[in-house]
């Protein structure tokens, strides 16, 4: 039902003639494998696999595949898990289940068109590819990368290629550190796990934090860190901690990659990064914040000059120590303060 929902809500693409389209399909395919070598060498990752394939899609095919993801995210268990436990509705109302997943159905979709306007690329290491049959696929959506070159007036070969580098690299990093698909579908597990925790006991233990004087973060996390369990905070900490570190290092390579080449490199990533601080009208922000967009962008900076950091002080055959397991990821306090991590760590 999400699904459904989400095709009819999405919004149209740019226009396209069916020529122009079939050519950006062909493109991009053909970007993405050219993108797989010069991101093996700078990152040292995945040398000697194969370079599968990248999946093309339009808005309404990745509202299929990212529905089709949520399934098999959370019924994939990892190596210290087991499938994620569903709800039974009080009293077994069959009714009142069939209404709830309805409801449930319709909020996903809804949001799985706001997203499909929105998304680049991705890589989805919960997916089985099609042509292989091997977990993880790497899927760009022609229309919204179209629609983003368009308005930063970017050439359109570059721009491709560039997006490229960023997605190609989380496919490397996937494909040659497999623990991570484990790694997150154990700590989804902890998350949507159905807790014992009883009305009367959350609103105790909700009231008890505000009372104390204990550190809590700000904002949304701050919100999650009180109406989540201990171990259910730790799996979204765990989270956030990942998705920095993997969306700051994609960006790392995207930037030591592009000079040599992406030739527009600089002029595309100056309007990119200003098109993702651009003022936004109110509707826009407050979704943005419900759903963790700018959560999502912070990941970005804070992630790269991570990376970046650490890179420039031991090089990366060092930095790749971080890929060695999940004690070697890096923790909420050396985010922010590499030289931490590499004093733990390294």
């Amino acid at each position: 039902m999400a699904a459904g929902i989400g095709r009819r809500l999405a919004r149209g693409g740019p226009a396209m003639t069916e020529y122009t389209r079939n050519q950006v399909y062909t493109e991009l395919a053909d970007a993405s494998r050219r993108a797989e070598g010069p991101v093996r060498e700078v990152t040292g990752l995945a040398d000697g696999l194969a370079v599968p394939a990248a999946r093309v899609v339009d808005r309404p095919q990745w509202i299929s595949a990212a529905a089709d993801s949520m399934s098999s995210m959370l019924a994939a268990p990892g190596p210290s898990s087991t499938p994620v436990p569903h709800a039974e509705p009080a009293g077994g109302n069959g009714l009142m289940s069939t209404i709830s997943a309805k409801a449930g159905g319709f909020q996903a979709g809804g949001l799985l068109a706001f997203l499909s306007g929105a998304i680049l690329g991705q890589y989805d290491p919960f997916t089985a590819d099609p042509a292989t049959g091997d977990d993880g696929v790497l899927l760009l959506v022609a229309p919204n990368i179209v629609a983003v070159e368009r308005k930063l007036k970017a050439v359109p070969s570059d721009f491709r290629l560039w997006v490229c580098l960023h997605e190609v690299t989380h496919r490397v990093q996937f494909s040659a550190n497999p623990w991570l698909r484990d790694y997150m579908v154990d700590n989804i597990a902890t998350l949507t796990a159905v807790g014992e925790e009883t009305t009367a006991e959350l609103v105790g233990r909700l009231a008890s934090a505000v009372r104390s004087n204990q550190p809590r973060e700000s904002g949304v996390l701050g919100v999650m860190q009180l109406l989540q369990s201990p171990e259910q905070y730790d799996a979204f900490q765990n989270m956030m901690m990942l998705g920095t570190l993997l969306e700051g290092h994609a960006d790392h390579v995207m930037d030591a990659v592009g000079p040599a080449h992406v030739p527009t490199v600089e002029r595309i990533r100056a309007g990119f990064d200003a098109r993702r601080t651009a003022p936004r009208n109110p509707i826009a922000r407050i979704m943005r914040a419900l759903i963790g967009m700018d959560a999502k962008m912070a990941q970005y900076i804070r992630g790269k000059a991570f990376t970046d950091h650490v890179v420039e002080k031991v090089g990366m055959p060092a930095f790749n120590t971080v890929w060695t397991g999940p004690e070697t990821l890096p923790k909420p306090d050396e985010i922010d303060e590499p030289d931490r991590w590499i004093t733990r760590v390294l």
